[in-house]
């Protein structure tokens, strides 16, 4: 498994929201929902995305917007256009005074507003749950990026658009994959621009000792790796490897590893029926214990209360 594989084996939706807006000019809608990723694209019009803490900017056709909550934002019409609802977590619709809106569904399924021809129409997708998108991706998003779509997304998006409206057997899996694809997809894109602000240790795959290094640790982050064997395997001295490693990743092989096995038990403890002593085999401790020592030393908290709260978030 090499660093980009490792990063983004998750997102993987389960019952995620998605939805077709069509939107009547003036519109604006307040996005409260604290949903860990959402994903954003206009079939038709353009809308403003406005951030409560960063630059606000313009989605239009041909472009897609992913959204690293829990912060809020607005997405709008136009500048200066009043919230008429605000999406509140688990989807609730309110106006801006507290009142329930349903919204009207249209004919089909998974659609919202009313269709005369002239509205906007927007695609959405939401992650409702935290174990479905790794920490790890999520601590490397800005709050807010809109890329455009390339070859490679343009197919996703067309299919995304007529598979929404669908109603058949196993609809709900085939929309969920169709998100995971389609985030992935940008995001590759994304991490491979030169604007993109992608962490030390991903750039660091690309140096051809380091790359291989990174590759076996995310390969096989429950073998017993120790400088020695991970600087044989790279073809290169145990002190070149740790001197190179530290230089390109700013921080020491071990660290690294004890970080990742880390990041890896958060996001397995979070899926249903783990333990604590299955977690810690799969990331390479020797006991529940010693995971659990590590983990409360670095999180501040233990496996089993990091656990509950994660579950927390899922059934809130």
């Amino acid at each position: 498994m090499d660093a980009l594989t490792g990063l983004l084996d998750q997102p993987r939706a389960r019952g995620a929201f998605l939805l077709r807006s069509m939107l009547t000019p003036p519109w604006s809608l307040r996005i409260e929902d604290e949903a860990p990723l959402s994903v954003v694209t206009m079939a038709r019009g353009e809308a403003l995305v406005v951030p409560d803490n960063g630059e606000a900017t313009w989605l239009r056709p041909g472009e897609v917007a992913i959204m690293r909550g829990p912060e809020p934002y607005t997405i709008c019409d136009a500048p200066g256009t009043e919230v008429q609802i605000v999406i509140h977590p688990g989807q609730r619709c309110t106006s801006l005074d507290g009142t329930d809106m349903g919204g009207t569904l249209l004919p089909g399924v998974r659609t919202w507003g009313s269709d005369s021809g002239r509205e906007d129409i927007m695609l959405s997708g939401t992650y409702q749950m935290h174990s479905e998108v790794s920490q790890r991706l999520l601590g490397v998003l800005p709050t807010m990026m809109v890329h455009p779509i390339g070859a490679g997304e343009r197919p996703l998006v067309d299919l995304l658009s007529v598979e929404i409206v669908r109603d058949q057997p196993g609809q709900e899996l085939v929309l969920d994959r169709l998100l995971d694809l389609l985030v992935v997809t940008v995001l590759r894109s994304w991490l491979a621009s030169p604007e993109a602000p992608t962490p030390a240790w991903y750039r660091a795959q690309r140096d051809p000792v380091i790359g291989v290094a990174l590759q076996l640790l995310h390969g096989d982050p429950a073998y017993q790796w120790t400088v020695a064997n991970l600087a044989a395997k790279a073809g290169v001295s145990r002190a070149a490897l740790a001197r190179r490693f530290t230089e390109l990743v700013g921080e020491s092989p071990m660290k690294y590893l004890a970080n990742w096995r880390l990041t890896l038990a958060a996001d397995l403890l979070a899926e249903p029926g783990a333990t604590v002593g299955n977690v810690a085999r799969t990331v390479g401790y020797g006991s529940a214990f010693a995971l659990s020592t590590a983990f409360k030393r670095v999180r501040g908290v233990s496996p089993l209360e990091h656990r509950k709260v994660t579950l927390g978030q899922i059934s809130a």
